[in-house]
């Protein structure tokens, strides 16, 4: 049976589809894995599922106002695809971009869409995992079975943001919403808003929402670094007026950012209290004179710590300055009818509260992975360069960088999934295994992320639930783009740490 013209026979029927590679996910990760998958191995038949209606994930998942990039699409773009527009790009221009992929490469053929995959299982007998899957909207289940499992879900829980339990949120009489869950109905105009957070999402809306609000007010525990910079590219509008093709200019852009994030990065490390400086200098020129930025501003952890949130053109910062938006820093002590009162005595009155306090992580989607009928605690594995785990056979995991766009490692890990999978070929073997090599047995394992690298709470709070690293490049997701550019593509496949049968 074909993997084309028949596939709609077969799931009317009820049966059970077969496929080379199966990808959990349209979203950037799982889109992009499509297209390489396409053109690097053309031989091989793949299925995308994707629960949502619609391909995008994040960018079609979230609505509330200003949805944005936090990140600048000539890097969080693909390599492939030139991007033309604005660095900073609106959620809608995400999703057009990432539709021209799809229907200039004829990948939505191989996508199903309303397909919440429930369980994913490996059978050593048959060498292949089988996958159910169930119908959005009719709760039909679909079962798939696949040589190899492409996870690029995503990392957290696009239905459930986390919102703290503060005491008395039961005894207040106006609406708290979170940005995750955001309510096409939603009416603020002229409303006393408190947003409580004050990371990139908040950067996003407090923005979008100033010119409707009556005032909004932003309530942080702690300060957060933030940069600001015109959400413009000089070098790329200067490339475009000595009309130079999209393809180059797209590439000489993406090298240049990418070398001055990598210096920025660097200074993070080797002189912290100097990239500091610059960072609190240079929103102190969108401020008011006198500003206390000691207080709302100067974060306690060290530059990078912790992700930076872009401002593109300063707009949080106008807004504070034209008296459209308040910061406080403190802490609630608990809710009352008419808002919060904080540890400090203060009240803050609010119609309506905006919790934009972070999300739960998601690993692999929370799906329920077994081995030969035993289930699979990922804890208890260690990752193999933070894309495959020891014991479980032909499946990867895209996760990305905090530091840089998420879509670099995503192209980088396509890559090295098809030539992986051609490796296989040329071995001729069916299972590939990542495991603990002999020089391995005494190495030193810990948390997926060494908490003094890098620690925001989404991840602090669910480091039981991580794959577990060592202390060696083979076993630990390094977070370091600009090594793994070069590592990656270099990495030994026939260096013991892969075990193929």
């Amino acid at each position: 049976m074909s993997a084309t013209a028949t596939l709609d026979d077969v799931a009317q029927a009820g049966g059970t589809e077969h496929f080379d590679v199966l990808i959990v996910g349209a979203g950037i990760s799982g889109v992009g894995a499509a297209y390489h998958l396409q053109q690097q191995c053309p031989e091989r038949s793949f299925v995308v599922l994707d629960k949502f209606d619609g391909f995008g994930g994040t960018w079609h998942w979230h609505k509330y106002p200003g949805i944005r990039s936090d990140s600048d699409l000539y890097t969080f773009g693909y390599r492939f695809k030139p991007w033309t527009g604005a660095p900073i790009a609106t959620a809608d221009e995400i999703l057009k971009y990432m539709g021209e992929v799809i229907d200039d490469n004829d990948l939505g053929r191989h996508i199903r869409y309303h397909h919440e995959v429930g369980s994913a299982s490996w059978s050593t007998t048959d060498n292949r995992w089988t996958i159910t899957a169930t119908e959005t909207g009719t709760d039909r289940t679909h079962t798939f079975t696949a040589n190899f499992l492409w996870m690029c879900q995503g990392y957290y829980k696009f239905e459930q943001g986390h919102t703290p339990e503060w005491p008395g949120m039961d005894t207040y009489r106006g609406q708290i919403v979170h940005p995750q869950t955001w309510p096409e109905d939603l009416d603020y105009a002229g409303k006393e808003i408190l947003v409580i957070g004050s990371g990139a999402t908040t950067a996003t809306i407090v923005p979008a929402m100033a010119g409707a609000a009556k005032h909004i007010t932003v309530l942080q525990r702690s300060p957060t670094y933030f940069w600001t910079g015109r959400n413009a590219n000089e070098l790329a509008d200067t490339l475009r007026e000595l009309e130079i093709d999209e393809t180059w200019i797209h590439e000489i852009v993406r090298r240049k950012l990418l070398h001055d994030q990598q210096a920025v990065t660097q200074l993070a490390r080797d002189e912290p209290e100097f990239l500091k400086t610059e960072l609190l200098n240079n929103i102190k020129t969108f401020l008011p004179e006198g500003y206390d930025v000691d207080t709302h501003f100067t974060p306690k952890y060290r530059p990078w710590q912790q992700r930076l949130a872009f401002v593109p053109d300063g707009d949080l910062f106008e807004g504070i300055k034209a008296g459209k938006a308040t910061m406080v820093t403190d802490e609630i002590e608990t809710f009352t009818e008419t808002g919060v009162r904080l540890k400090s005595g203060r009240e803050l009155s609010a119609d309506l509260v905006i919790t934009a306090t972070g999300f739960h992580l998601s690993v692999l989607g929370g799906i329920p992975f077994s081995i030969d009928g035993t289930p699979v605690d990922f804890h208890d594995t260690v990752t193999y360069r933070g894309m495959m785990f020891t014991g479980v056979p032909n499946m990867l995991w895209v996760f990305g960088y905090f530091r840089a766009s998420w879509t670099l490692r995503a192209d980088l890990i396509s890559d090295f999934t098809c030539r992986l999978l051609h490796h296989m070929d040329e071995l001729g073997v069916q299972r590939v295994t990542p495991k603990l090599r002999a020089e391995d047995a005494d190495m030193p394992i810990s948390s997926w992320i060494d908490p003094d690298n890098f620690n925001p709470n989404y991840l602090m709070r669910s480091m039981h639930l991580m794959p577990q690293r060592g202390d060696k490049p083979e076993w630990q997701h390094t977070q370091d783009y600009w090594t793994e550019k070069d590592a990656l593509p270099a990495a030994d496949l026939d260096d013991g740490c892969l075990v193929y049968e």
